[in-house]
């Protein structure tokens, strides 16, 4: 009981406090095309959507901290009409977490590199040779994602941008393209 008290207080005062040490801050939103991976390299793969939307506070031209809630939805791609084994890589997951991006701070394209620690609700398979994994729930993530802030301003964004989940032994990813819309000071 005392935890949960101590927890919604904390999450009470920092909704409520200005971030004083941001710069700036903006909504990033980005879409693109959806995959599912397993770990293992093999030929296998599910394709679909992938939305995100990222809160973004900048601290430095170099540096942002960026939590961020999106969703992906893979399907498996079999077009295939023969006896082949049901192979399949499927994600369908609503993502959450929090990640930092360090930006080279160049005009109109700006390489950066960004990681951080998320979890996925939802449910994932991963059907291979030697891993049949059929699992839905909660499960930790790590994201990563290389990419390029274009425009004057950095306001248009190109990426590709991972998820890997150890648990169930894929990642699932998207080319991606986003803008950003600065938000009132």
């Amino acid at each position: 009981m005392k935890k949960n008290i101590l927890l919604s207080l904390v999450l009470l005062v920092s909704f409520t406090m200005n971030a004083q040490f941001a710069k700036e801050k903006s909504i990033d939103i980005s879409a693109g095309y959806g995959l599912s991976v397993p770990y293992d390299n093999v030929d296998v793969f599910g394709e679909g959507f992938y939305l995100q939307g990222e809160y973004v506070m900048t601290l430095a031209s170099w540096l942002d901290l960026r939590p961020y809630a999106g969703f992906i939805i893979t399907s498996d791609k079999d077009d295939d009409g023969d006896n082949t084994p049901a192979f399949k890589s499927t994600a369908n997951a609503f993502l959450i977490g929090g990640k930092a991006r360090i930006t080279a701070p160049i005009p109109w394209v700006a390489p950066y590199i960004e990681a951080g620690i998320g979890g996925s609700i939802g449910s994932f398979e991963t059907v291979i040779a030697n891993t049949n994994i059929d699992d839905s729930g909660f499960f930790f993530h790590i994201p990563f994602s290389v990419g390029l802030e274009l425009g004057p301003k950095r306001n248009f964004d190109l990426a590709f941008t991972y998820y890997f989940h150890p648990s169930v032994e894929q990642f699932a990813g998207a080319a991606a393209v986003g803008v950003s819309i600065p938000l009132g000071k």
